[in-house]
């Protein structure tokens, strides 16, 4: 199991010695947060045996039957990600914030029955709009002091046995954005007649510092199709195109303080990444109700196949106490891939309590291991071997109520997603609180839903088999606050 450690340390840089596809990108593509309407949200997701809510296309199409009338809705959204980092004894606190918008759908519904006592299909129900998967939104400051070891002794250790000519002259090859512009910077140095490498931070003892700030979605455009079949089984099926943009920028600094390193004061490097993609996936669902009280639930979502590109450069500056600086950017980097994330499962239960109130739970299986990287230029072994020794089956639960007086309803809910790692590499459960309440009429309704979501997270700054540090321990809280306008006709 330490080798898959080792391998999930390199994947939390951006990454450290060259820029590809890794474990923690499959993962951030395939975990899904709570999204889509007010009360959809402000129920923890818990709508698999309830329907009659546009998310539902996304999670449980089967849920589309439920309508009996047309229905139009869009949810704007307020986000705030918090990160509280410790690292080395150092603690460091930041935030971001974004705007987004939550879900916005319309919903045909056709009468094709009036005789309650016929058997038969009685409504038909068309769907479109886009639900949102994901939020990548958040800013990161992690600090702390390093006596034992450098970032750059991962250099030296990855130019071990490397002609110096090869790097000094690579800026467009495969040392291009790594050992390139750390040998033009001085943070990598060698005696040529041996090419032995050798960094100006030998023994650690360095302020160690890392900004990263993350932004971008994950949303799909989901077309959907339902059907009610005698007020007794209700079934649907929906066609989705997620796509993803993801941002990421990141500053790594290590700064002689204490001016203890000879001739060394600090020295930056400076990451740029962007990845987007486009997939389709399909989803099947049903929601039998086998009395008037009780509803049961359950739908499969296809693996979801994503066409995907990145785009990267990186850009390193030293200073020296002799005054000299030196920068050096590498090239730009861009590459075509493909991604496959799991196939998902889930099934649920709902208790109606009359006019007045209902319960509902929901289970959801995923398998993290299953997602899959491919190319029509390289293998991706090793990465896809990393994920399926780093990743484990994802048990996700939802629980939702509601309560209703007059034209007012009163929402709670909570939902778990278990770590997705093996053996305890990581922590990563989530766990999320949410509330809301609800106006509705005849024709129109406004829901508002907040979502307080929580995890813990270790985020390795670099690390080899030989070199390594000490995590940093993130504590990751979301806010998040929904409206919902609806309009049924």
């Amino acid at each position: 199991m330490k080798k898959y450690l080792i391998t999930l340390f390199l994947a939390t840089l951006v990454p450290l010695l060259a820029i590809n596809q890794n474990a923690v990108d499959a993962l951030r593509y395939s975990q899904l947060n709570i999204g889509g309407s007010a009360r959809f949200v402000a129920m923890g997701g818990a709508f698999g045996a309830l329907g009659a809510d546009f998310t539902v296309s996304s999670t449980n199409p089967g849920g589309l039957g439920i309508y009996k009338s047309s229905d139009f809705s869009f949810t704007p959204s307020v986000h705030v990600g918090n990160t509280n980092s410790l690292y080395n004894g150092y603690s460091g606190q930041d935030s971001r914030t974004n705007f987004a918008m939550g879900n916005a759908g319309y919903v045909y519904t056709a009468k094709l029955s009036s005789r309650a006592a016929q058997k038969g299909f009685r409504h038909f129900q068309f769907a479109m709009g886009i639900n949102r998967l994901n939020d990548f939104n958040r800013r990161m400051v992690m600090q702390g002091e390093n006596t034992e070891n450098s970032l750059l002794d991962t250099y030296v250790q990855y130019a071990d046995g490397i002609y110096y000519k090869d790097i000094e002259d690579n800026r467009g090859g495969q040392y291009g954005f790594d050992l390139y512009p750390a040998w033009w910077t001085y943070l990598l140095d060698a005696d040529t007649a041996t090419s032995t490498y050798f960094s100006p931070i030998p023994n650690g003892g360095t302020l160690q510092r890392k900004i990263v700030d993350q932004w971008g979605s994950m949303n799909e455009w989901t077309f959907g199709f339902g059907g009610n079949y005698s007020d007794i089984l209700y079934l649907g099926m929906s066609f989705n195109i997620p796509w993803i943009r993801y941002f990421e920028r990141s500053t790594y600094s290590e700064m002689d303080v204490a001016d203890t390193i000879y001739d060394f004061n600090s020295f930056n490097i400076y990451d740029r990444l962007e990845t987007r993609g486009t997939g389709f996936n399909f989803k099947f669902g049903f929601i039998l109700r086998p009395a008037d009280f009780v509803r049961i639930g359950g739908s499969i979502h296809t693996p979801s196949w994503f066409n995907m590109r990145d785009y990267w450069d990186r850009t390193m500056e030293s200073n020296f106490d002799n005054g000299d600086y030196y920068t050096q950017a590498s090239p730009y980097g861009s590459y075509r891939y493909k991604l496959t994330t799991p196939l998902r499962l889930q099934g649920s239960l709902a208790f109606i309590i009359g006019k007045y109130g209902l319960i509902s739970g929901e289970y959801e299986f995923v398998d993290y291991s299953k997602a899959v990287f491919r190319s029509y230029d390289y293998g991706y072994f090793n990465e896809n071997n990393d994920i399926a020794n780093s990743y484990s089956k994802g048990h996700n639960l939802k629980f939702g109520t509601e309560w209703r007086t007059g034209p007012f309803s009163f929402r709670a809910g909570y939902a778990y997603q278990n770590s997705p790692y093996q053996d305890g590499i990581n922590d990563g459960a989530l766990s999320s609180y949410s509330g809301g309440i609800g106006f509705k009429e005849k024709f129109y309704y406004l829901d508002f839903a907040y979502v307080y979501s929580k995890k813990m997270e270790d985020y390795y700054l670099y690390g080899t088999e030989t070199i390594q540090v000490n995590p940093v321990q993130n504590e990751l809280i979301d806010h998040r606050f929904l409206v919902t306008f609806g309009t049924r006709f």
